[in-house]
């Protein structure tokens, strides 16, 4: 399931140094703009504990973990909307993805150059989200140039639209993103087609000082408070110091190294879980003698459609899925174990799958 979070944000703000960290491809880091002018695409592996658990019970030949796609997309500048800094190109890669991670700068350092002298994360991310915001208005008043000849004829369902994206232009014009707005069922599909940049969902990451990697600064907590305004989540981790915890591959090493910082697990282990969770994902597992292995789905799928993912001759012929739960399996300690107790379930084609179901599935085809 190839769905993508982009990095973005201002250049210099730790970006690639992030994306370093989450993926063995090596992004250029450098202290100056427009480093990164092709988006670098990193598959992930999504940290969870509950795979290593049922793979310590099974002993299987092999263990999957399943994956997320990170884009790390070239610093944006003000006027990108108007292709500043080749905007354009850049705009157009946060288009592809699926939801986006705004990188902020919430670190003081001569060192490291900023583009506006000085740091202000909110001024950062209202630069951002203005260009985000321009470029949408652009795109949905070419919708409504489409549709007013039909609308004037009186057409309903053209009035209908233009009357959406009347509200939606305005709502844009006063520096709202269109995640913001209350959608019915008649909206919800239009403003899906349109692939709006500011209506994909958004996670705000504090890119901070080792002194404050715990606790967060007063960068951090304005940035908190701008985001509870919006229902987005933030997240505080210093790119330089997840830098030098990747550079360490003895887990003891490692491990007192986090303790000496006060943390429990390195930050971007967090931030994928933050970015798995942003995507609206969710994993289910099947577990045997040859693999233990962790599947990716939308949450809300069926049985069937979570079944298509492992091959799409599981959703056609699907007949039945027996499901497990993940707490019963690991009390009791296999699937026959689970079974005896019966706990074991059978469920069928309308059955909603929830995170951490253990499943097997029965088709024919």
């Amino acid at each position: 399931m190839a769905l993508q979070c982009g990095i973005v944000g201002l250049p210099n703000v730790g970006k690639s140094t992030l994306f370093n960290c989450l993926s063995n491809a090596k992004a250029q880091s450098a202290n100056f703009p427009f480093c990164t002018i092709e988006p670098n695409l990193g598959v992930i592996t999504v940290p969870d504990a509950r795979l290593n658990k049922l793979a310590e019970l099974v002993q299987p030949q092999n263990v999957i973990p399943t994956t997320v796609e990170i884009v790390d997309i070239a610093g944006l500048v003000k006027g990108a909307s108007k292709g500043e800094g080749l905007g354009n190109k850049f705009l157009g890669n946060i288009r592809t993805t699926d939801a986006i991670i705004h990188v902020l700068r919430c670190f003081e350092d001569d060192n490291i150059v900023h583009v506006d002298g000085s740091i202000d994360p909110i001024r950062d991310k209202e630069v951002i989200d203005i260009e985000l915001q321009l470029k949408d208005l652009e795109t949905v008043e070419s919708r409504m140039s489409k549709v007013k000849k039909a609308a004037q004829t009186g057409d309903k369902g053209a009035l209908k639209q233009m009357a959406f994206y009347t509200r939606l232009v305005e709502h844009l014009e006063q520096g709202k993103s269109a995640r913001g707005l209350e959608l019915d069922e008649f909206d919800l599909p239009l403003l899906h087609e349109m692939q709006l940049l500011t209506a994909k969902p958004i996670l705000y990451v504090c890119n901070v000082d080792e002194a404050s990697v715990v606790e967060g600064n007063t960068h951090v907590e304005r940035v908190r408070k701008v985001a509870q305004n919006e229902d987005a989540g933030v997240l505080v981790l210093g790119a330089a110091i997840e830098a030098d915890i990747a550079e360490l591959d003895d887990p003891e090493e490692r491990n007192l190294f986090l303790a000496d910082l006060g943390l429990d697990e390195p930050g971007v282990a967090k931030l994928i879980r933050e970015a798995y969770a942003l995507l609206d994902l969710q994993t289910y597992f099947t577990a045997g003698e040859k693999e233990v292995r962790a599947w990716t789905i939308r949450r809300g799928y069926t049985a069937p459609e979570a079944a298509g993912v492992i091959h799409t001759d599981f959703q056609k012929g699907f007949i039945r899925a027996e499901v497990a739960k993940y707490d019963d399996y690991v009390t009791l300690g296999s699937e026959l174990a689970v079974k005896e107790a019966g706990k074991l379930s059978v469920e069928g084609k309308e059955y909603i799958v929830e995170d951490g179901d253990i499943m097997h599935f029965r088709f024919n085809v």
